[in-house]
């Protein structure tokens, strides 16, 4: 281990840096596995609450993802400004209470007010997770480590399947009438998925505070009201309390923000005129709506931290870029198991066998190499992360062609981990270039940021979308791969992304402090 005198370029992370990245890695895959469960227990879900796939789009993406997308804002700046090994433990016994206790509902209503809940606490995770990381490990290993913790995506999401579906086939074979409490299958699973997350966190608790921005050298003093900034947020970003956030930096701006909710207003009722359903387009032009407000207030609170960020176009390149790779990711990883159990005709158990324990191994390997890879191409190129996030959105393609098309069950497995291996290789890379675009202060926000991009553009509407063409065509496999007309997209995004990333990375320092940041 370098020196504490050795220059920071040099250093390398320490073993209780390692012990931590275990811990968040832990509690990343427990995130996924409550978050994730849904999918395979959706057969029954839809069975026994009357729900279409469009549904099971809403609730797994638009219902829990909005929600992570909004509070993540206000909660990523309350991690850049409070105790985040605090933070992350209230978050993590409140995802974990509303999945356990969405293994009481009785309708969809109620599930889709459990998995709001398990958004709002979720949303406390990455922000966290990724500022200490961001402590914990110098630059030069800050890709591998952000690929590890990301990697609990795959683990967590791969064990979910292949948890829930071995407790949904024994619970209902062992209790076919009459079960304990009530309970059938899928409800029994979510309660045992969720009650471990209160012993977690209270390891979690157990974890050291990092002093902020101590492994670049830019220690940033303690914020001195850090909760009074956690409700300014609330309030930019909640409505109708958005008004009165807007009215408080003048007419002009209140006048912005009626204008933009007006658009949205319109927006909604449109697509529900055409026949789309109104809760999936409320939540979405909700977070619309209240993401726009929570930028233009953030423009007028912390002008240093809205340049770096949404002022910064090679930033919002590389959201886009990935929020698109993660759009077609969460319609695969939302729908497959569904897939699997009405064209093969297979149960949940082995759904989540075959479908979840290759996906743990291929998305961990995917995103895993990807990071390394991403960390050794910035060694030798400016944008070479990048490069990692383009690849990431060309190469699952054909074997995700395949294996929406082939009769071959046989096949069908095996394309899945390939088609997982190709696309979870950019998360790292993407994270990482995310977070070296902005202050040591500013990554909480600029994680919650990058989120919005795999929520409200992936999660929110990859899954409904991918469910509502599969209603409407009867037919899956043509849901999911209707999601391919966005590749043109993505690829342009990480192409922009390539040419814009250097520069804006080069000239961090000089752009903050040309918008007031005391340096």
């Amino acid at each position: 281990m370098a020196s504490s005198s050795a220059p920071a370029a040099d250093r390398k992370a320490g073993p209780y840096a390692w012990y931590v990245l275990v811990v968040l890695f832990l509690v990343y895959a427990l995130n996924f596995i409550d978050r994730q469960i849904l999918t395979i227990l959706a057969p029954h879900i839809r069975r026994d609450l009357g729900l279409s796939h469009a549904d099971i789009g809403f609730l797994y993406g638009t219902a829990f993802g909005v929600f992570y997308a909004l509070f993540g804002i206000p909660l990523g700046r309350l991690a850049d400004s409070w105790h985040r090994v605090r933070l992350m433990t209230i978050g993590l016994a409140l995802w974990s209470t509303m999945t356990a206790l969405s293994g009481l509902s009785r309708n969809g209503l109620q599930l889709a007010a459990a998995r709001i809940g398990v958004g709002v606490g979720e949303a406390t995770a990455s922000p966290s997770a990724y500022s200490l990381i961001s402590d914990w490990f110098p630059k030069r290993q800050r890709a591998t480590a952000l690929a590890i913790y990301s990697a609990g995506i795959y683990f967590g999401g791969g064990f979910s399947l292949f948890l829930g579906g071995a407790i949904v086939d024994w619970w209902n074979a062992a209790y076919p009438v009459d079960p304990p409490f009530g309970l059938v299958g899928w409800q029994a699973a979510f309660m045992a998925v969720g009650l471990p997350g209160l012993v977690l966190a209270l390891w979690v608790l157990t974890l050291r505070e990092p002093m902020r921005g101590q492994s670049e050298g830019l220690m940033a003093p303690p914020h001195p009201t850090p909760f009074k900034s956690f409700l300014e947020d609330l309030l930019t970003i909640i409505p109708p309390l958005t008004l009165l956030g807007a009215a408080r930096n003048g007419a002009r701006a209140l006048l912005r923000n009626l204008v933009m909710l007006a658009l949205v207003a319109a927006a909604i009722y449109a697509l529900v005129r055409l026949g789309e359903p109104m809760p999936q387009w409320l939540a979405v032009g909700i977070g619309v709506y209240a993401v726009y407000s929570w930028s233009a207030a953030l423009r007028h609170r912390d002008l240093p931290t809205f340049r770096l960020i949404i002022g910064t176009p090679a930033f919002l390149a590389v959201v886009l870029a990935y929020g698109l790779n993660a759009f077609l990711a969460y319609a695969v990883a939302g729908l497959a198991p569904s897939y699997a159990v009405q064209v093969f005709g297979i149960t949940s158990r082995e759904a989540g066998l075959w479908i979840g324990g290759p996906a743990i191994l291929g998305g961990f390997l995917g995103v895993t190499l990807g990071g390394i890879a991403a960390d050794r191409l910035r060694r030798r190129w400016a944008s070479g992360r990048i490069m990692v996030i383009l690849f990431g959105s060309l190469a699952p393609v054909p074997s995700l062609i395949i294996a929406f098309t082939t009769p071959d069950k046989a096949l069908f497995y095996a394309m899945l981990p390939l088609t997982q291996i190709f696309a979870s290789c950019a998360l790292g890379a993407a994270a990482a270039a995310t977070q070296d675009l902005v202050l040591p202060r500013m990554r909480g926000t600029a994680t919650a940021a990058f989120f919005i991009g795999t929520t409200l553009i992936g999660l929110a509407m990859g899954p409904y979308l991918a469910g509502r063409v599969a209603d409407l065509t009867g037919s899956l496999s043509t849901g999911i791969l209707s999601l391919l007309a966005t590749l043109p997209l993505a690829v342009g995004a990480a192409i922009a992304a390539l040419r814009l990333v250097p520069a804006a990375e080069a000239s961090r320092e000089t752009r903050a402090r040309a918008a007031g940041e005391p340096l």
